[in-house]
């Protein structure tokens, strides 16, 4: 008998769009001998699925099932394609726990964690990886500018502490503009976090679990055609470069999987991540861990799985599979 899998997808943050588009690559892909699949949009309180006839059914929260047309629907696992809230932050892992249903990310621990930057970042470093001077705010406190670039120094980077796709995020290049930088990054997080710049080439890794062992994936390099790889670079064909298998050394280019299935491991990941860094002649740098990396047309995950011989339809069955097992 079929498995049936709910694709949770949208979510309330910024990346709502782009969870869209990475929930219909998935929904693409799964094996439809193996699947039957429902995407649940989630925005805000309504959590629903449209089906082939249009038709708008709604989820019972009370243990995230269905009903269609008299049929009562219980979900054999959640594939989670959420970037943001309450996918990746956490909250979604820890409701499905609490009605034990498997899902395709990492748990309510790990989720929160990695998604708060700032933590995270204090985490990595305790694991012996580098990651950049930064300094964390919080929305109504007092903010002593000079203070804040004796940590960071120009350039820096100002950013929501949680979220993803640089949404809110800005380059501060003169001090003068770090004021409405932060304004920018607190319209989307309570918190926000200033971090220095590193210069360097930017490359990022995806690393699964097969099984029982822990895989990376080929690194990609990313070469925006912007001051930075921002949300635009991001989602629009020709203003980023992302080369896979990215042209690095063979050394930087172990250190990098090396370090990436190190902290898969030590940060109890599950399901597809993607670890973010910065290389440069003093070496490599931590930027940030993607518990749910982009699906979509435009995601890195998809090319590097490609290119390592991996089909979407073989990539989605893995962390299925994983979470079907746990």
């Amino acid at each position: 008998m079929k498995k049936k899998i709910a694709i949770a997808a949208g979510g309330d943050s910024g990346e709502y769009e782009v969870s869209i588009k990475s929930a219909a690559v998935v929904e693409e892909h799964l094996d439809r001998e193996l699947y039957d699949t429902y995407v649940i949009v989630m925005r805000n309180n309504e959590w629903k699925h449209t089906d082939d006839g249009g038709e708008v059914h709604f989820i019972n929260r009370e243990d995230f099932s269905l009903s269609i047309r008299g049929e009562k629907i219980i979900f054999d696992a959640v594939y989670i394609a959420i970037h943001g809230t309450p996918g990746e932050d956490g909250k979604l892992p820890a409701y499905l726990d609490m009605l034990n249903i498997p899902y395709t990310a990492c748990n309510q621990t790990t989720s929160a964690i990695t998604f708060n930057k700032y933590f995270c970042n204090l985490l990595v470093s305790g694991l012996g990886v580098r990651v950049a001077p930064s300094i964390v705010l919080h929305k109504g406190m007092e903010l002593d500018y000079e203070a804040i670039l004796d940590v960071s120094g120009l350039p820096c980077f100002v950013k929501p502490n949680s979220g993803g796709s640089s949404v809110g995020m800005s380059k501060v290049n003169n001090a003068g503009d770090l004021p409405s930088a932060i304004e920018k990054a607190f319209i989307e997080d309570e918190q926000v976090l200033v971090e220095g710049f590193i210069s360097g080439r930017e490359i990022t890794c995806g690393v699964i679990a097969d099984g029982d062992k822990v895989r990376s994936l080929p690194l990609t390099e990313i070469v925006s055609k912007k001051e930075f790889f921002d949300y635009e670079a991001k989602y629009t064909d020709g203003l980023a470069s992302e080369i896979t298998p990215a042209q690095v050394p063979k050394q930087v280019e172990q250190q990098c999987r090396d370090t990436s299935e190190m902290l898969y491991k030590r940060l109890n990941c599950q399901g597809v991540v993607r670890v973010d860094y910065i290389f440069n002649e003093s070496g490599l740098f931590f930027l940030e861990v993607n518990t749910i990396p982009g699906l979509s047309a435009n995601s890195i995950i998809p090319q590097q799985a490609a290119y390592a011989g991996i089909s979407l339809p073989e990539l989605f069955s893995i962390v299925l599979k994983q979470a079907l097992a746990n």
